[in-house]
């Protein structure tokens, strides 16, 4: 392989705070979090909206808000729904069934909506909190100085460039730029990187008879999706769709695409191309096959293909399936999980899903590198185990965990938090008091016997 040695002037243009890296649910959030605790904030997004999952993927769902009937979020990601409520981009909070045509289908409470509403909605979040916004901004590298973090070079339509920032926060979902600062991380294992969970590329569709189609028999779903398999057409053992307002289309996320390692430029290329023909296929079924599809027409394709995994940071506590199932509880904890934990099988059709007891906590340590100040992770890349992240990744928790991470951005910012004495006790008080987050399982048990009613008047989608 031939190397070009380079010498590159990189001029400073912006001087911040915090920077965060990544405008997707986590992102976003940490970014409004850290502006409105007083930091200068700056927030560098790679596509020209911000909302990732939920808007570049069409994931026209969020779902993490609640436990079963137990609502678990509040703080900054509560006050996004209403924002969405507001502009007309959601019904609200729906009684659903998830990969309702799988072996495990799986109620739940979710959140569905438009994403073209939601990408308004996060413009004016980020906007009104005084968020500086970076679009059609990639990062390159970290500025790094004495095992410190202290900024990033980006790269856009106006060249190169470096924003310098007193902490960054890492919401790429990758953990670019944790792993580029130096922190170890887990899932690039060789044995893994092609056996990760499928990627998925959502597509939506208009004129569908909805209520049709949700009132045929689960059986009557499942040998639909059963005989799609055999034959071919489609890929993964479930008919999952949700609507937006008006409930005549169908935001579907029926592709299954395998043997991909998103960290790879091929590989994801490759992602791409394969997901857009299994949408024809799957589009051509559901018409010809699937009650109340008969006149429906393709709409839309996601931007981007969804990936479910690739790397998590090594942090100061990981984050595991025990310690969901046995209910732990951490005398740092700062966010609530609500699961569902899932996980896609890398080869097969299937999918393991099931629901947690109770909430699961959700310690600052898994946000933070053992060794590296300056930096902060939120989002997926969150330091926990595969199966742990199953039911950690939802939109819903990235959020909260967004509003932990840029809550301690800005505190570390003016010198009042580091990573080797994280002021967990202030950061929890602060998300509790002054933003309305829940960062407890008594949290939530108490705001559910205040909102017993409002849960039992939730409707079926």
């Amino acid at each position: 392989m031939q190397m070009l040695l380079e010498r590159i002037e990189t001029p400073v243009t912006g001087e911040y705070d915090v920077v965060v890296a990544g405008g997707g649910a986590s992102g976003l959030i940490a970014a409004v979090s850290a502006a409105r605790a007083g930091a200068r904030t700056a927030l560098v997004e790679r596509a020209g909206c911000l909302g990732g999952t939920a808007t570049q993927g069409m994931v026209a769902q969020y779902i993490g808000f609640y436990n079963r009937d137990t609502r678990v979020v509040g703080g900054l990601a509560h006050e996004l729904t209403r924002r969405i409520l507001a502009l007309g981009g959601s019904d609200g909070f729906n009684r659903y069934v998830l990969a309702e045509a799988s072996a495990t289908p799986l109620p739940l409470i979710n959140f569905p909506f438009n994403p073209e509403i939601v990408k308004i909605a996060a413009d004016e979040l980020a906007q009104e909190s005084g968020v500086s916004i970076h679009l059609h901004s990639q990062v390159v590298r970290p500025l790094l100085a004495d095992g410190r973090v202290e900024g990033l070079v980006i790269e856009n339509g106006s060249g190169r460039c470096a924003l310098r920032a007193k902490v960054v926060v890492d919401a790429t979902g990758d953990a670019a730029v944790a792993a580029a600062s130096g922190v170890p991380c887990v899932g690039t294992e060789p044995e893994l990187a092609k056996n990760r969970q499928p990627c998925t590329l959502v597509f939506r569709m208009s004129n569908v008879d909805v209520k049709r189609f949700r009132a045929l028999p689960r059986d009557e779903k499942r040998a639909i999706a059963l005989e799609g398999l055999r034959e071919g057409r489609i890929y993964w053992e479930s008919l999952s769709f949700c609507s937006t307002p008006g409930g005549t289309d169908a935001v579907s996320l029926m592709s299954r695409i395998f043997d991909i390692d998103a960290l790879d430029a091929a590989d994801a290329t490759r992602a791409e191309l394969v997901g857009r023909q299994q949408v024809k296929s799957i589009v051509r079924f559901l018409r010809e096959r699937v009650p109340g599809f008969e006149n429906a027409q393709l709409a839309g394709i996601a931007a981007r293909v969804g990936v479910r995994e690739t790397r998590r940071i090594v942090g100061q506590y990981t984050l595991t399936e025990d310690d969901i199932v046995s209910g732990r509880r951490f005398e740092d904890a700062i966010a609530l999980g609500a699961g569902p934990m899932d996980m896609h099988h890398s080869k097969g059709t299937g999918v393991a899903l099931w629901a947690p007891e109770l909430p699961f906590e959700i310690p600052l340590r898994c946000l933070l590198p053992r060794s590296v100040e300056g930096l902060v992770v939120a989002g997926r890349a969150m330091s926990a185990t595969r199966e742990a992240n199953g039911g950690s990744r939802h939109m819903a928790t990235a959020m909260c965990l967004g509003e932990a991470a840029g809550l301690f951005a800005a505190l570390a910012a003016r010198g009042e938090a580091s990573s080797r004495e994280p002021p967990y006790e202030r950061i929890r008080k602060l998300l509790r008091s002054e933003r309305g987050a829940m960062v407890s399982v008594d949290d939530a048990l108490e705001a559910a016997r205040r909102e017993r009613d409002e849960v039992l008047n939730i409707k079926a989608a």
